[in-house]
C-alpha cells in the first residue's frame, strides 16, 4: 500500500510517498523564503499554490510510481499557517475526490515524532520537540502524546529567527546562528528562565537583542544559544528522572543543531540514556512524516470525510490517539 503525504504548515510545500512497510519511497519539497525575513502566511500560501503540481510530479517520479497506484492522501491538519494548511487540504481533498482514495487529516507535531521512531528505531523516548511554532517536551502515556512541559511564549525556532533578524541575518537564521555558535570565546550574563518543566524566551530574546553592537556578536550569540538549549536540556533531563525513561527523541527542525545535539547528547550520557535524531532531511517539515502518519492511520482504520476536512490551526497533539 501505499501513502501521498502533503505538507503546507508553513514556510515548506512537502510531498511523501511511503508504504505500508516504512519505506519512504519519495520526500520532495519546495520552500518559501521572504528577502525581508520571516513568513507572511498568504506569500508563503501563494507559493505553494504555485509549486504543488511540480512538487507532486517530482515525487510521483522519484517513487516511480503513478498517481493511480496511491492507496490513501495524507495531509496536515494542522498546527499551522491557516492560508497555508489550506492549500495542502485543498489539494489532498482534490486528489482524494478525483482517485476515490481515503483522506487522512493527521497532526503534524505527531507526523514529525512517528517519522523520528520509525528511522531511528527509538522504542519509549522522551521526545524533544523543537520547531519554529513549538517546543516541547513529551512522552507517551496510555495511547496519547502528553505534553510534559513547554514554552510558555515563543517557539524556539521563532525566537531565533527574530534574534537573527535583529541581526541582519537571512531567513531561516537558525542554522547561521548555529555555525556562529562554535566562535564565541566568551559568556555573556542573560536570562535564564524554566518553571518547572516549562519554559520561556521572550526575555532571553529582548535582553540579547538590546546588547546588539555593544558587545561581541560572535559571543552573545554563543550567549543566547547557550541559555536556551541549556533550558531545553534541564526540562528534558527532569521529564526523564520523571518518567524513568531512558531514551530521548530529538525532531523538529531545530533538531538539525549541532550545538543543541551536543548539549542533550553529554547530558544523555551522564544519565546512561540514548539520544535519537533523524537525518537533518526528516527533521525539517517534510511530506515523507505526512506519507508515514497517514499510512499509521489508515492501517488502524481512521480516516476522514472530504465534508469533514476542515483545518485546525491550533491542534494539538494529544488529540491524535496513537492505535499503533
Amino acid at each position: 500500500m501505499l501513502s501521498l503525504g502533503i505538507e503546507s504548515t508553513a514556510h515548506t510545500f512537502g510531498i511523501g510517498i511511503a508504504n505500508d512497510k516504512g519505506k519512504i519511497l519519495a520526500n520532495v519539497k519546495a520552500t518559501f523564503r521572504s528577502p525581508r525575513g520571516g513568513i507572511k502566511p498568504q506569500e508563503a500560501a501563494d507559493f505553494h499554490l504555485k509549486n504543488a503540481i511540480d512538487v507532486i510530479e517530482k515525487a510521483l517520479a522519484e517513487a516511480g510510481v503513478d498517481v493511480k497506484d496511491i492507496d490513501i492522501f495524507s495531509f496536515a491538519r494542522g498546527p499551522g499557517l491557516g492560508p497555508c494548511l489550506k492549500i495542502g487540504a485543498t489539494v489532498a481533498r482534490t486528489l482524494s475526490l478525483i482517485h476515490n482514495k481515503p483522506l487522512a487529516a493527521v497532526n503534524h507535531c505527531v507526523a514529525h515524532i512517528e517519522i523520528g521512531r520509525l528511522l531511528t528505531k527509538a522504542k519509549d523516548p522522551i521526545i524533544v520537540y523543537v520547531s519554529g511554532g513549538n517546543t516541547q517536551i513529551i512522552a507517551l502515556e496510555e495511547k496519547r502524546y502528553r505534553v510534559f512541559g513547554e514554552t510558555l511564549d515563543i517557539g524556539l525556532g521563532n525566537m531565533l529567527d527574530s534574534f537573527g533578524r535583529a541581526l541582519g541575518l537571512a531567513f531561516p537564521a537558525g542554522p547561521i546562528l548555529d555555525k556562529m555558535y562554535f566562535q564565541g570565546k566568551n559568556y555573556i550574563d542573560l536570562p535564564y528562565t524554566v518553571k518547572g518543566t516549562d519554559l520561556a524566551f521572550a526575555g532571553l530574546q529582548t535582553a540579547a537583542e538590546k546588547l546588539i553592537g555593544k558587545v561581541p556578536t560572535a559571543d552573545l550569540v554563543y550567549s543566547l544559544l547557550h541559555n536556551a538549549f541549556a533550558m531545553l536540556t534541564e526540562v528534558t533531563e527532569r521529564a526523564l528522572a520523571y518518567t524513568e525513561r531512558d531514551e530521548v527523541l530529538l525532531v523538529g527542525g531545530v533538531a538539525c543543531s549541532k550545538a543543541l545535539q551536543g548539549m542533550l547528547l553529554e547530558m544523555c550520557k551522564q544519565r546512561d540514556a540514548k539520544l535519537f535524531v533523524p537525518k537533518n532531511e526528516f527533521c525539517t517539515d517534510n511530506g515523507a512524516m505526512i506519507a508515514w502518519l497517514g499510512m499509521l492511520e489508515f492501517i488502524h482504520g481512521k480516516t476522514i470525510n472530504v465534508a469533514k476536512s476542515s483545518v485546525k490551526q491550533n491542534f494539538r497533539l494529544e488529540e491524535t490517539e496513537i492505535l499503533w
